[in-house]
């Protein structure tokens, strides 16, 4: 597929992942049907419309996750949906409510209008390894998860890891309408996602960063990373490849916190980094992810050094992080 003459729609456009993704998609000539939740909330708008591209191919769109039919005439005339949109929050007073009815609800809305327009040929569904990696099964160093594995709601919800279990939620969901109702989809799920920011707000996955240098508490804990821009790739790689199908795990580097703060510390010699203390994680194991699936996208992983790197760059610019 050409981008020159397509149009795609992709939801929660302002977000982390769906600002780089518009970023490429403009620069590869597609005209982009986004969504946000106020298009006249410049911190939701603006670092799209200043996008080059912008002028002439972007077109934003209000629309509401939990409204039936709110998103069909973004979706009306689209080659193509990207729907990155779902809340993401690590703690939450009624999970039901601010997490999980908006991923699969919103979820289930978006396919509705994809149903609708035969002129959609490929759903792309940002998930996350959240619905892969916690099954109950053992994990060690030897272990190798991936696109097979799913998340148990069970398990999620033992643990009270609401995010998860939306993630999880959403993507048994959409799978089972897509099949029922003969929607082309593919899932990405990312780890860990940081990198560059485009948007002028902290967003919570890039916040681990901004913390392992300020020395504020973090869970002792092993990350699966991703850079953004090779998230963003892979979205519209699995959208233009007719091959693409099913899950993609995209992690690059698996490692503990300690040994993100070494390497910072490495390309920062002269940076005071505080003493930190560590919050107990029950679920801290190593483990490895495949990268072979995610590499027939034919996407060649950034190193994880250079990420770190533009990261705090990126934090600097934005004036979260004054190093």
């Amino acid at each position: 597929m050409s981008g020159a003459t397509k149009v795609v729609c992709v939801t929660g456009a302002s977000g982390y992942i769906a600002s780089w993704l518009v970023k490429l998609l403009l620069q590869q000539g597609y005209t982009v049907k986004a969504t946000v939740r106020d298009p006249n909330d410049p911190t939701k708008a603006q670092h799209l419309l200043s996008l080059d591209g912008a002028k002439e191919r972007l077109h934003l769109f209000k629309a509401d996750l939990l409204e039936e039919g709110s998103f069909d005439p973004v979706v009306d005339g689209c080659h193509g949906v990207f729907h990155t949109a779902s809340p993401v929050l690590l703690s939450s007073t009624d999970p039901q409510a601010e997490l999980i009815d908006p991923a699969v609800k919103g979820t289930l809305n978006i396919l509705k209008s994809c149903a609708k327009f035969p002129t959609v040929k490929r759903v792309v569904l940002t998930s996350s390894m959240a619905s892969v990696e916690l099954t109950g099964k053992p994990l060690n160093p030897d272990v190798v998860v991936d696109e097979t594995w799913f998340s148990d709601p069970l398990l999620c919800e033992k643990f009270k890891l609401w995010y998860s279990l939306s993630k999880t939620l959403a993507e048994e969901a959409a799978w089972k309408f897509a099949k029922e109702n003969g929607i082309d989809m593919v899932s990405m799920n990312p780890g860990h996602v940081i990198g560059p920011l485009l948007q002028p707000t902290l967003n919570l996955s890039v916040e681990v960063i901004q913390n392992v240098i300020t020395g504020k508490p973090l869970p002792a804990s092993n990350y699966i990373f991703i850079d953004v821009r090779d998230v963003a790739s892979a979205h519209i790689q699995a959208f233009e490849l007719p091959s693409a199908s099913g899950r993609y795990c995209l992690v690059s580097h698996v490692g503990h916190y300690s040994e993100t703060l070494k390497i910072i510390r490495q390309l920062y010699p002269t940076l005071y980094i505080p003493e930190r203390c560590e919050v107990n994680n029950p679920l801290n194991v190593l483990y490895q992810v495949s990268k072979e699936k995610a590499k027939g996208l034919g996407i060649n992983f950034l190193p994880f050094e250079v990420t770190l790197k533009d990261t705090v760059e990126s934090l600097k610019e934005k004036g979260l992080l004054k190093i």
